[in-house]
């Protein structure tokens, strides 16, 4: 449709329960792209199911990094709705606030153990 433009924001958290390895870090091994799409997997329907659902296009994890010891996995995602003048101007805050009720309360992500106060919406 005319003006119809695709926007982008970047979605972290980290994960407790995700050992960091050195394959995991390294983009397109084995584990990076298998963990990515399980990543998807639960990240793609909270984010249809939210405001921006019926424009939400998805997402790809661009990153896995090493938390405060291995045994945690922060996570970088670049996500994507789209977009035109017509349409609200995207609310990081309320999408922020959707995501954070459900993994209730930024302690679950399907069956992933988060950290609280980990995620971040274009932050």
């Amino acid at each position: 449709s005319p003006g119809l433009i695709i926007e982008q924001f970047i979605l972290n958290f980290t994960i407790t329960n995700l050992r960091f390895t050195t394959d995991l870090g390294t983009p397109n091994s084995a584990k990076f792209n298998s963990t990515e799409k399980i990543m998807r997997h639960y990240i793609d329907p909270l984010l249809q199911k939210s405001s921006i659902g019926p424009y939400f296009t998805g997402c790809k994890v661009i990153g896995f990094r090493s938390g405060r010891d291995r045994d945690v996995t922060g996570i970088d995602a670049v996500c994507s709705y789209k977009s035109n003048v017509s349409l609200a101007k995207f609310d990081r805050e309320k999408v922020y606030h959707e995501l954070s009720t459900m993994t209730n309360g930024v302690t679950k992500l399907g069956h992933y153990s988060l950290e609280k106060n980990s995620l971040y919406v274009n932050g």
